[in-house]
C-alpha cells in the first residue's frame, strides 16, 4: 500500500487497534446518529390517526406503508453493512442518512397510499443506513474486548433515548403544525446528525491474510450453521412485537383506554386524554429500555447471551400476555410500558453479541444484517397484520395474541444455540 493509499485509509477508518477507553468517539457519533434515527422511526405511529382522517383511509393502508419501511430497514441492512465493509462506514452512514432526508421529504408531499407506501421504502432504506446493522458493526470494532458488549448495550440504549424524544416531539409538532410540515422538520433532524461523522474515525478493519476466508464463503457456511438459524428466526418476534407496539399502540390506547381520572397523578402531570397517553407510554418503554438495555449488555459480559435472550423473550411473552388479559386502563398502561421497556431493546446487544462472538468481528455487519432482516420480517408481519385485522375485526386483540405465542416460540428457539466461536466448533468437530 502507498503512503497516499494509507493516508487515505486512516482518514476513512481512524487509527489502527481499539480504544482502551470505554467511551470514546465512535460510541459518541454512533448514540447521535442512532438516536435522530430512532426518534424519527419511533415516532411514525403518531401519524397513523391524522392521515387516516384526512384523506379517510382505512387503517390498513398506513399500516401497509409503515410495515413496507420495517421490511425495507430489514432489506438494507445486510446492503449497507456490505456496502460499510467495501467502502467504508461514514460513507454508507452518509448514503443512508440521505435516502433518508429524501424518504421524509418526499413523504410529506405524498396524497395516495401507494405514494406513502413506495416512499416507506426509502425511509426504510434510510433507517437500515443510519441504524443498528452499521452503528453496531463500527462501535463493536472500535472497543475493546472487555468493554464491547457494554459498548454495544449504550449504542442500542442510545434508540431508547430516541424513543423518548421522539414521540413527545412528534405529538408536540402535530400540535402546532401539519403532519406534512413535520415530516419536513423531520429530515433537517437527520441532515443535522450528519455532522457527527467527523467524529466516526473507526479503528480499520483487520487486513485480509491469505488465510482468510473471503465473505462468500462465511455466508455459505452461516447459511448451513442451524445456529446461525435459531439466532434468525428468534429475532423474528422481537420485530413482530416491538413494530406492532410503536405503529399501533397510540391509536390502541387512545381507542381502548379508559378516562384518565382528574385526581390522577397523570392528570396532574399534565396527561388529560388518551392520545396523550398514548404519546407518553412509546416514551415511557424508551425511558426505562434505557437501564434494560444497559444491564443486558452488561449481564452480555458475564453470563450466557442465549439463555439472556431466552428469559427476555419469556418474560415479554409473560409482560404481553398479563396486559391484554387485565382492564385496559390508565394505570395498567404505565405498568406495561414500564415492564416492556425494560425488556424493549435488551434482545439487540445481546444477539448482536452473540453474532460476534460466534462469527466474529470481520463480517459482523453483514452477518448481523441478515440476522436483523428477520426482526423486520417480523416488524412487517405486525404492523401490517394490526392495521388489516384491525379493519376486519375493530379490535386489535387477536394480533396481539400472535405476538404472545410468537414470543414464546423464540424464548425456546435459543436455547439449542451453540454458544462458542465458530473457529472452536470446527476445530471440536474436526476432532471427533
Amino acid at each position: 500500500m502507498s503512503d497516499a493509499q494509507r493516508r487515505d485509509t486512516l482518514t476513512e477508518h481512524g487509527s489502527f487497534g481499539t480504544y482502551n477507553h470505554l467511551i470514546n468517539p465512535v460510541l459518541i457519533a454512533g448514540c447521535i446518529i442512532i438516536l435522530v434515527s430512532f426518534a424519527i422511526r419511533a415516532s411514525f405511529g403518531l401519524f397513523q390517526l391524522p392521515i387516516a382522517l384526512e384523506f379517510a383511509w382505512p387503517r390498513e393502508s398506513f399500516s401497509l406503508a409503515i410495515a413496507i419501511q420495517n421490511l425495507f430497514w430489514g432489506i438494507g441492512q445486510p446492503i449497507f453493512g456490505a456496502f460499510a465493509e467495501r467502502f467504508g462506514d461514514r460513507r454508507a452512514i452518509l448514503t443512508g442518512g440521505a435516502v433518508y432526508v429524501v424518504g421524509l421529504v418526499l413523504s410529506a408531499f405524498a396524497i395516495t397510499p401507494g405514494q406513502h407506501q413506495f416512499l416507506e421504502m426509502l425511509v426504510g432504506f434510510g433507517i437500515a443506513g443510519t441504524g443498528f446493522g452499521v452503528i453496531l458493526a463500527v462501535v463493536g470494532r472500535a472497543a475493546s474486548d472487555k468493554h464491547r458488549s457494554m459498548a454495544l448495550g449504550i449504542a442500542t440504549a442510545a434508540g431508547s433515548a430516541g424513543q423518548i424524544v421522539g414521540p413527545p416531539v412528534a405529538q408536540a409538532l402535530l400540535s402546532q403544525m401539519p403532519w406534512q410540515s413535520v415530516f419536513i422538520v423531520f429530515a433537517g433532524f437527520v441532515v443535522l446528525s450528519m455532522f457527527a461523522l467527523v467524529l466516526m474515525r473507526a479503528p480499520e478493519r483487520p487486513q485480509s491474510t491469505p488465510s482468510d476466508e473471503p465473505m462468500g464463503v462465511v455466508f455459505k457456511r452461516a447459511m448451513k450453521d442451524p445456529t446461525f438459524w435459531f439466532i434468525f428466526i428468534g429475532f423474528f418476534s422481537c420485530g413482530y412485537q416491538l413494530a406492532f407496539i410503536t405503529a399501533h399502540f397510540p391509536a390502541f390506547i387512545t381507542e381502548m383506554c379508559g378516562p384518565i381520572s382528574p385526581d390522577s397523578l397523570l392528570y396532574v402531570l399534565g396527561v388529560t386524554t388518551a392520545s396523550g397517553l398514548g404519546a407518553i407510554s412509546i416514551a415511557l418503554i424508551g425511558f426505562f429500555n434505557i437501564g434494560g438495555t444497559l444491564l443486558a449488555g452488561w449481564l452480555g459480559n458475564k453470563y450466557s447471551r442465549k439463555y439472556l435472550l431466552a428469559t427476555v423473550y419469556l418474560l415479554r411473552t409473560l409482560v404481553a400476555a398479563a396486559f391484554i388479559m387485565a382492564p385496559i386502563t390508565p394505570e395498567t398502561v404505565v405498568l406495561f410500558s414500564v415492564a416492556m421497556g425494560s425488556l424493549w431493546l435488551a434482545t439487540v446487544p445481546l444477539t448482536s453479541g452473540l453474532v460476534a462472538h460466534i462469527y466474529g468481528l470481520k463480517y459482523m455487519g453483514t452477518l448481523y444484517g441478515i440476522v436483523f432482516f428477520s426482526h423486520q420480517l417480523g416488524g412487517f408481519l405486525g404492523v401490517w397484520l394490526g392495521g388489516a385485522m384491525y379493519d376486519m375485526y375493530n379490535d386489535y386483540t387477536l394480533v396481539w395474541w400472535v405476538g404472545v405465542g410468537v414470543g414464546a416460540v423464540s424464548a425456546l428457539i435459543h436455547l439449542p444455540v451453540k454458544e462458542y466461536p465458530w473457529s472452536q466448533r470446527g476445530n471440536a468437530a474436526m476432532a471427533t
